[in-house]
């Protein structure tokens, strides 16, 4: 598993935790190079960063509402939308004020327009159409998951075509990354992603009442606990296991859980609400489950690249990218795969791997590089809730019919 050290020591002190490393102390430098400003608010968090035609990040800046949204139990649309309205402007002015980059030296600004909600992508839009009409500047639309994508090309010269696995509280995909622009979709969510159900369950759970989760997110508090569980004590089914393709499932599998948390309550005495006793051995079998799952549908994806010659022979990669390519276990479970099957498992540091402005910064550099997407500053954009990424393959794969080798997935914790 490579995690690409040399550059990673050197943002070390840049990036220390989610929170503070966006907002450390001014590290601009004179720009050498044509200069990109990034703007992320797809989700729950307002982000910026520039952005040299090297990879150098000049200066970032990032709002995270998590704290907010742990309190309400989870997204709203209209207070995410809302607390992008009250700190965009600040953490863009912050961005370029650490980088020492005026507007007028920018060579465009490129911002999430597609997919992630629609009130949230509506304010980064609009913020940045003002912007870029008000300095002239070009304008590139950046598709999310294409940027998380194409992150890892940041951090190392990693080469077309890679198998990218992408996996965060709102999507799940497989695609073989062909070019910037060009994606050959193998497997999707057919429900809701994995960093959904992580915080689903959790909120069952009620993990924020628990004295170590108070301040984690659903998926944290769900590894966390999970390190000290047993998950050999409950067993929930695999999704999917007798469907030979690529796509994701997990809703079928929060249901099992939900089901498994009731039992307990009533067998504890215990209403809705109060901590389990059993809450680290359902949190391991939830977070294994869900690992398990992720790598049979990666492990297909493998084989059917290999048997369509869609990788290169010579040093095939597969990149974990997204926020819940943060959890360990997880990316335990991939090793497994990728060492079997001969792929190098490549896995950008956790601070990379959520919502950010530094991966729409990057992904603006790379399209600016090739000259791809870049619209003038007058040209009318509108924010997509939905967008699948590249050519849709997922019928191909089906068709297939790949049945996988069994495989002993021992997961140290």
């Amino acid at each position: 598993m490579t995690m690409f050290p040399k550059k990673v020591t050197i943002l070390h002190k840049l990036l220390q935790s989610r929170h503070t490393f966006w907002n450390s102390p001014s590290f601009g430098k004179a720009p050498s190079s044509r200069l990109v400003l990034g703007i992320e608010t797809s989700c729950d968090d307002t982000g910026a960063a520039v952005m040299d035609e090297t990879g150098e990040i000049l200066g970032a800046s990032l709002h995270s509402q998590k704290d907010v949204h742990l309190r309400t139990g989870g997204i709203i649309p209209t207070v995410a939308q809302q607390l992008h309205r009250e700190h965009i402007e600040r953490v863009v002015q912050e961005s370029l004020e650490r980088s020492n980059v005026d507007p007028s030296q920018l060579s465009a600004v490129a911002t999430t327009v597609k997919p992630g909600l629609a009130l949230s992508l509506g304010i980064g839009l609009e913020f940045s159409q003002r912007f870029v009409r008000q300095h002239n500047k070009p304008f590139i639309p950046i598709h999310h998951m294409e940027a998380h994508a194409l992150t890892v090309r940041m951090l190392q010269p990693v080469t077309f075509p890679f198998l990218v696995l992408l996996i965060s509280g709102g999507h799940s995909l497989l695609a073989v990354a062909q070019g910037v622009d060009n994606f050959l979709l193998l497997g999707h969510t057919l429900d809701e992603a994995p960093g959904d159900t992580l915080d689903k369950v959790a909120r069952r759970l009620s993990l924020i009442k628990h004295p170590q989760c108070s301040t984690l997110s659903g998926g944290q508090a769900i590894e966390l606990l999970a390190k000290d569980g047993d998950r050999k004590r409950f067993h929930f089914k695999t999704p999917m296991g007798q469907t030979y393709d690529c796509c994701f499932s997990f809703a079928g599998l929060r249901n099992q859980v939900t089901m498994r948390i009731r039992k307990e309550e009533t067998e504890e005495g215990i209403e809705q609400g109060t901590l389990l006793s059993c809450v680290n051995d359902i949190a391991a079998a939830t977070q294994h489950t869900v690992a398990s799952h992720l790598a049979k549908r990666t492990h297909r994806a493998i084989l059917f690249c290999k048997a369509n010659g869609l990788l290169p022979s010579s040093s095939p990669a597969l990149v974990l990218s997204g926020g819940v390519a943060s959890n360990q276990y997880i990316r335990k479970a991939l090793a497994i795969i990728t060492e079997m099957t001969g792929l190098h498992l490549l896995c950008p540091p956790a601070n990379f791997c959520t919502d950010n402005g530094v991966m729409i910064a990057w992904n603006g550099v790379e399209r600016l590089r090739e000259g791809k997407g870049i619209l003038p500053p007058n040209a009318e954009v509108c924010y997509e809730p939905k967008a699948p990424l590249g050519v849709d393959m997922t019928a191909e794969v089906k068709a297939a019919a790949i049945r996988l080798p069994s495989v002993r997935m021992k997961i140290p914790n």
